[in-house]
């Protein structure tokens, strides 16, 4: 009889899915314990977790030395989601369970063990549940935690077990586990606290908000402090259409990965980040050690909002050019390359000058001329190129902050008319859409596509080359 057992589990690398075969031997010898196959240093110190957890469950481990690999072996695994899968292949091994090879070959086990044997949760199961078909695979046995976020996957069994006796006893058929049910209601509006009916005053800059959330373009706000820029921004996300379901499994993907997903299975609203001026270049596109994903792609079907533009590190926002251009971000390592998602709709805001009054009607500007160019210089020509849209946004009087007049239109209304310009794209895109696989918007229209739709009135074209010639 073998004493040697193979159990299926998963690992991601950026937001896929990569299958890990956890073979496990037991030979004579002293009790000892080794773990190969690239593990990172979390997967090293399983072996105390996974002693200690069998030995707290009743189980004590044979004198018999203990083998686990993990393969591929050149493929890099991190984190504590092997702990599950080593245990039920020393249990195997051990001739302690005697689990159907059929069972093993179509299940993927990840989880992590405390020490008293609790199964707790993990990272990226969301990302391994929609990759779990294309492994060859029917079952997902995860932590009782995470069974809501996989069983959003249909077609995917997920079992969901609190504890490892709970397991063990399934798997030796003492008793049942039932199947987590495929759940997924999408909400028809989100419920937000802010609403463009709040904000008084700034009609064009609502405006412009209008046709940036219409059409996808990245937006720059340039005005004096407590003219509502940040006000402004943070209401975008109301007039956004809803997410599709594709939409809501891309960002929650990226949230799982990394953790965030903080009690709630899916992301159904559009994300809205907001970083700190004082960001890195890791924290802002994605990178680190062991890569994970950043601001740009946590954004990833949302708002990114970069608020004091000027404040931030030059070649910190320069890092921005790529994503921006090709809606995802590369990261590359001596051991692999990472791609992850970034298709936001950026949003900027800064002041005109170092003080902030350059050009307001009430307050005058202190800074010199050398101050502005120095100010203005930290943002160079191609990161401009980028953002179709820059309008000032001048500071509002005190008649129009403190009336009683209504702030004008609510994001209701306003996103009625986002989705006529939505359904107006969606038309006159069909064919690029149908082509690409994706949705096509204004501020992203292919090359083939501008001489068809961005027909020019004489007077228009020759604006357009008074521009050019400047």
């Amino acid at each position: 009889m073998t004493n040697t057992t193979k159990i299926f589990s998963a690992t991601t690398i950026g937001v896929d899915a990569h299958c890990v075969d956890v073979e496990v031997d037991l030979s004579l010898g002293l009790l000892n314990f080794f773990i190969v196959g690239l593990p990172d240093t979390a997967i090293k110190e399983s072996r105390q977790r996974i002693q200690t957890a069998l030995k707290n469950c009743g189980i004590m481990l044979p004198d018999r030395k203990i083998t686990v690999n993990l393969a591929p072996a050149d493929l890099k695994k991190e984190g504590t989601l092997f702990d599950l899968p080593i245990a039920i292949g020393i249990l195997q091994s051990a001739h302690l369970l005697r689990i159907p090879k059929t069972f093993l070959e179509e299940t993927l086990f990840i989880g992590e063990l405390s020490l008293d044997g609790t199964i707790k949760q993990v990272k990226g199961v969301l990302a391994i549940a929609c990759d779990a078909q294309k492994l060859g695979k029917k079952r997902l046995i995860v932590p009782k935690n995470n069974a809501q976020e996989a069983a959003l996957i249909k077609n995917i069994e997920v079992l969901g077990a609190d504890t490892l006796v709970e397991l063990i006893a399934f798997l030796r058929n003492e008793r049942p586990i039932e199947p987590t049910p495929h759940t997924f209601v999408q909400e028809t509006r989100p419920h937000y606290a802010e609403d463009f009916c709040q904000v008084k005053g700034q009609e064009q800059a609502k405006r412009a908000l209008k046709i940036a959330a219409a059409g996808r373009h990245n937006i720059l706000f340039i005005g004096p402090p407590g003219s509502g820029k940040t006000m402004l921004a943070k209401r975008l996300s109301t007039i956004m259409p809803s997410m599709s379901f594709e939409e809501i499994l891309e960002s929650s993907k990226i949230y799982s990965v990394c953790g965030k997903l903080e009690g709630k299975p899916l992301v159904t609203q559009r994300p809205f980040r907001a970083p700190h001026h004082t960001i890195s270049q890791a924290g802002l596109v994605g990178g680190g050690s062991y890569p994970q994903p950043g601001e740009v792609s946590l954004a990833h079907h949302g708002i990114l909002f970069l608020d004091e533009l000027t404040e931030f590190k030059r070649d910190t926002i320069e890092v921005l050019r790529q994503p921006l251009e090709n809606k995802h971000v590369s990261i590359s390592r001596a051991l692999q390359a990472i791609t992850y998602p970034a298709s936001f709709l950026l949003v900027a805001a800064l002041n005109p000058c170092p003080c902030g009054f350059f050009g307001d009607k009430k307050k005058k500007c202190i800074c010199s001329s050398q101050q502005i160019e120095k100010y203005l210089q930290k943002l160079s020509g191609p990161l401009l190129d980028r953002i179709d849209i820059q309008i000032q946004v001048p500071g509002v009087d005190y008649e129009t902050a403190t009336g009683n007049t209504e702030g004008g239109e609510s994001s209701y209304d306003m996103q009625e008319h986002i989705k006529k310009a939505l359904n107006a794209q969606e038309s006159r895109f069909k064919n690029t859409a149908e082509s690409t696989d994706t949705p096509c918007y204004n501020g992203i229209m292919p090359a083939q596509d501008i001489d068809k739709h961005c027909l020019l009135t004489p007077q228009a074209q020759e604006l357009i080359k008074k521009v050019f010639d400047k």
